[in-house]
């Protein structure tokens, strides 16, 4: 029976695993045509976490092993609250939200396309439709629904407030590896591991806008972030 589940959990895994590869975690949702909504990964890999609950393992860790390790959900449940006051933590943060676009205080409700929405009670689900993309991303990091809903279920977050986003993309810097580069300073490398994961930073491999490596540097620096260079 176990290596039923095993393989259920694994196809629906799998197919996640998929579309997450191929889809950019930033600014564009992809959409089913069959439903007329965002693919939901969240959905999936809950599903398949329940499966996966009767075999002994987290959708996260089986997530983890089918990725091949350029993704490590489970390491946003590791995350400790103190990294929220660590300094070098704040002045990452500062870097994601200027390339973003989100900045200021006003950035915590920001929609895609630069709408705002008025509860933080959750993620707003709100596509938006403008410049040739079609996203649900949101907030100071902005997240489109899939990524915070897994982000959400893993991390153990109630709501969508300024504080749980930051906590959340703590979350996934550390998914990405990066977290204990930005905490010993290694800003270079930490910036080049969290390309994949926001299309505004320098790297990216999306082809949308990024700020320069400059830029982030500076943001970095004037914010308070301390560099070790080997």
């Amino acid at each position: 029976m176990k290596s039923y589940a095993l393989i259920a959990a694994a196809g629906a895994l799998a197919y996640a695993a998929y579309r997450y590869s191929t889809d950019s975690t930033d600014t564009t949702d992809t959409t089913s045509t069959d439903t007329g909504g965002a693919f939901d990964m969240g959905g999936i890999t809950a599903d398949a976490g329940e499966i996966l609950a009767d075999t002994g393992q987290s959708a996260a860790t089986f997530f983890d092993n089918i990725t091949g390790g350029y993704m490590k959900v489970s390491a946003m449940s590791n995350v400790p609250r103190s990294a929220l006051d660590n300094a070098n933590v704040k002045a990452f943060l500062r870097v994601i939200r200027s390339g973003e676009g989100t900045a200021d205080q006003g950035g915590y409700n920001r929609l895609f396309g630069g709408g705002t929405f008025s509860s933080f009670a959750d993620h707003p689900r709100q596509v938006v439709k403008k410049s040739g993309y079609a996203s649900s991303a949101a907030g100071a990091y902005q997240f489109i629904t899939s990524s915070w809903d897994e982000t959400k279920r893993v991390m153990g977050l109630v709501d969508f407030s300024p504080t749980s986003q930051d906590f959340a993309a703590i979350g996934r810097i550390a998914a990405r590896g990066a977290l204990d580069d930005v905490l010993a300073g290694r800003f270079d490398t930490a910036l080049g591991k969290v390309a994949r994961e926001w299309a505004s930073m320098p790297g990216s491999p999306y082809g949308q806008p990024v700020i320069s490596l400059a830029t982030a540097r500076n943001v970095y620096a004037s914010n308070g972030g301390s560099t070790m260079y080997a």
